[in-house]
């Protein structure tokens, strides 16, 4: 956790993010990962395809020369174009993974109360995100305050819900 800053995602960021997303891919450990034009598959694509568009937003995490270490982003969908982890149009569905050598520092959980808040302050009721059930990260979205909502085959779907009367 030492020595790292959350900036906001640019244009710039694109390249990173879809590493990121190719990080955030659960490979139960043994397991080889997936080749990456895994991410070419539709509903993986999804996540980042024309980055920019309104209600994309993101964060990137950076090392202390500035290297972007992890990312998380939340993106909105609706009823014709949706992946893993669609609820409704109106609830952004979340991403994040770090590098592997940085997990287990803190950051994720930082990344993740920042874009927390920040779409609390966007104005959003909720967010959703799909997760492996064996994903160590489950744990840190339970912890933010997410609820399994369903199983869409090996992976939940979870929705943090957020307190509107504050």
């Amino acid at each position: 956790m030492n020595n790292f800053k959350i900036r906001e995602a640019t244009e710039l960021d694109v390249d990173f993010l879809w590493d990121m997303l190719y990080e955030a891919i659960y490979v139960k450990e043994g397991d080889q990962k997936p080749p990456r034009n895994i991410l070419k598959h539709p509903n993986i694509a999804s996540y980042l395809t024309n980055w920019g568009r309104k209600g994309d937003r993101g964060l990137i995490a950076t090392d202390s020369e500035n290297r972007p270490v992890g990312a998380v982003w939340i993106r909105l969908f609706d009823g014709n174009n949706k992946t893993y982890g669609y609820l409704n149009e109106h609830t952004p569905i979340l991403s994040m993974a770090l590098l592997e050598e940085f997990r287990g520092r803190g950051i994720g959980t930082q990344l993740l109360k920042a874009i927390i808040n920040d779409s609390k302050f966007a104005g959003y009721s909720a967010l959703s995100l799909s997760v492996d059930s064996d994903n160590p990260a489950r744990h840190l979205y339970e912890k933010c305050g997410f609820n399994r909502l369903g199983l869409d085959g090996t992976s939940w779907d979870m929705v943090l819900t957020f307190n509107t009367g504050s």
